[in-house]
């Protein structure tokens, strides 16, 4: 179960198309419309498994993802219009440059005719498009991006790892299986401001250490979001007849330091409710939040037309088998934004009034079923019903066992009893009967008995 995980995959994808992107670059507030959802089966294998003399285990898992159009609402043929990252991101990164440099930017995106908002069709923003200006920047900026030819927003997750995890067996301490020990050799990240922030903690977010109590959290590394995470134990639930306890995000998990000072090293920071993922993410003014600005400040919502957070619809959630430490069912829910404003010297940015732009959002979610459920369920928890109701047949008939000897014994004492009754008074009315015939043959004339002789 650890190496192939039974479970089924997967990843929904929905974007946000603005309708007015004219009007945005006049300085107008933006209004988005969610499309999808865009559903992908994802498939996950483990390769090049190393049992360490340390009691861990390294892997590499590799994800594959294929589009299901009978669950999804669209097709990948759909086009989207959203920003163009390269250049709106760009632009930003380049906001205290000289103003020579910006020109010469502005000259360079005029030639390749890049604007500030592209119409893609959905697998182009997914699994990447040709773009000259990829091109132009591996040439004069070779390892700024990780895109060779193309670029797109999960280009680098298909066909690819999420890195080398080394992973505790729990053989020596099982308090402690599944714990991460390292991250591609590294016990820390570097890409925050705190020793806090760089800390690999929990699982590689598959399974926990079993015997689970409602004080206990969920702690995770995510190299999607290049940190770990926690959520905390919400209610008991039940899934397909298993127990389970329900975690989920706290509101601070996105919070500004200001709000939730341990996020201080996540900084810097805009408004509440969003991290900035620019220092892993090629320095691109990149947001991570809950879907809609989930729990976030309002006025990231209030800035966009069409944003409607909602707790039950938005929310992550994963639902754990609390022995054992498996998830039943669980939802991951993220949302990417881009950070766009007008900057000076580069005209395709226009008037646009600073804004973070939810670009899309996505749910990664898997729910245990089939004959793994099935599975699951009989040897957890319908066999231990059976054994606890077993233990307590088993002492009712360990006391029926005894009690039949016992009864028995004292059946048979009291048939000898009524026998030795039934002889000592059948020997008494023997005796009666003789003393009786006896008194009858000398109370009786003598005539009398010699006539009886002769008849």
């Amino acid at each position: 179960m650890w190496k192939e995980i039974p479970i089924p995959f997967y990843l929904s994808v929905y974007f946000f198309d603005v309708m007015n992107p004219s009007e945005i670059l006049k300085g107008e507030k933006p209004q988005v419309q969610e499309r999808g959802p865009y559903v992908y089966r994802e498939f996950r294998h483990k390769t090049n498994i190393t049992f360490n003399n340390n009691d861990t285990v390294s892997f590499l898992e590799y994800r594959t993802f294929q589009f299901e159009p009978s669950k999804s609402h669209g097709s990948e043929s759909d086009y989207i219009v959203m920003p163009n990252i390269l250049v709106l991101g760009a632009a930003v990164m380049m906001e205290n440059k000289p103003m020579t440099l910006k020109l010469i930017m502005t000259l360079a995106f005029t030639t390749l005719g890049e604007r500030a908002f592209m119409n893609r069709t959905v697998g182009e923003i997914m699994w990447g498009y040709q773009d000259p200006l990829v091109n132009l920047i591996n040439k004069y900026f070779p390892g700024m991006f990780p895109f060779k030819d193309k670029f797109g927003l999960f280009a680098e997750l298909n066909n690819s790892d999420s890195g080398l995890f080394t992973v505790f067996t729990g053989v020596q301490n099982i308090s402690r299986i599944h714990l991460v020990d390292k991250w591609n050799g590294l016990s820390k990240v570097d890409f925050w401001h705190s020793d806090q922030c760089n800390m690999i903690n929990g699982t590689a977010g598959q399974m926990w250490p079993p015997f689970m109590t409602p004080e206990s959290s969920l702690e995770f590394y995510s190299p999607e979001a290049c940190r770990s995470m926690k959520l905390m134990y919400k209610e008991p639930g039940v899934f397909e007849g298993i127990p389970t306890y329900r975690f989920v995000a706290p509101k601070t998990l996105f919070a500004n330091g200001s709000i939730y000072p341990p996020n201080e090293g996540f900084c810097p920071c805009l408004e509440s409710g969003i991290q900035n993922v620019s220092t892993c993410r090629f320095s691109a003014p990149l947001f991570l939040s809950h879907p809609h600005f989930l729990n976030a400040d309002p006025v990231l919502a209030e800035a966009v037309t069409g944003l409607h957070p909602n707790q039950e619809a938005h929310s992550l959630f994963l639902d754990i088998h609390p022995v054992t430490g498996i998830p039943m069912n669980c939802s991951v829910k993220l949302q990417l934004s881009l950070y766009m404003k007008s900057i000076a010297g580069i005209g395709q940015t226009g008037k646009i009034e600073p804004v973070v732009l939810p670009l899309l959002w996505f749910a990664e979610s898997g729910a245990m079923e089939g004959e793994t459920l099935h599975t699951f369920y009989t040897q957890l928890v319908l066999m231990p019903k059976v054994m606890h109701y077993a233990q307590y047949v088993l002492l009712a008939l360990g006391c029926v066992l005894l009690l039949v000897p016992v009864i028995c014994q004292i059946r048979s004492k009291e048939k000898c009893y009524l026998f030795w009754s039934s002889s000592k008074k059948g020997s008494k009315d023997k005796e009666a009967i003789q003393a009786y015939s006896e008194s009858l043959m000398t109370s009786a004339p003598k005539g009398s008995v010699l006539q009886e002789a002769k008849l």
